[in-house]
């Protein structure tokens, strides 16, 4: 457990940073793998979205632009969520500032490793499958956990990590620094 902890806490250094950035980067491989498996998307790389949505902007094909649109927007709230959890933990003084994000991406795991073949065919008002959705927003909560984490020294690349960026600073708008309740 005390790993654990030393990996998740507020405290950081180089060599758990690495740690941590291996595990998700596995985990990631993973998450991609089995959203490409399910339903033939990489859906860990918001770049491939973001040129789907603008091929299909010029090209007039509105339900992929929706498609595009949609799972972008759950990554984003991903990132958001994340966001306004760390700064939550913080604000507590919590000793495992990130581990609610971390526990809320490994129940949405899952979810999506019990569910993901049956909500295949649930299409959204985006024109996508649910499990896009989900995995959508489980790379963002990742994706901006470990930017948070590491300072910004572990990051992705290509519009994801700017994607990523735009949900911490959403994030950041929506969570209130107020005095502690």
């Amino acid at each position: 457990m005390r790993r654990f902890r030393h990996l998740t806490g507020q405290h950081r250094t180089s060599d758990s940073n690495r740690r941590l950035g291996l595990l998700l980067a596995f985990n990631a491989g993973a998450v991609n793998a089995g959203g490409f498996l399910v339903v033939k998307l990489y859906t860990s790389h918001m770049t491939g979205f973001l040129s789907m949505l603008a091929d299909h902007l010029v090209l007039g094909n509105t339900v992929l632009v929706l498609g595009a649109r949609g799972a972008l927007l759950a990554f984003v709230s991903g990132a958001a969520v994340t966001t306004i959890l760390i700064h939550w933990a913080k604000k507590r003084k919590l000793h495992s500032t990130y581990a609610l994000p971390l526990l809320i991406e490994a129940l949405l795991m899952l979810v999506f490793g019990l569910l993901g073949a049956a909500t295949m065919h649930w299409r959204t008002p985006f024109a996508v499958p649910v499990t896009v959705l989900l995995l959508s927003l489980i790379m963002g909560l990742q994706n901006a956990t470990v930017t948070k984490m590491s300072a910004a020294q572990i990051r992705t690349t290509h519009m994801t990590g700017t994607i990523t960026d735009l949900g911490i600073e959403l994030g950041k708008l929506l969570y209130w620094n107020r005095p502690p309740d």
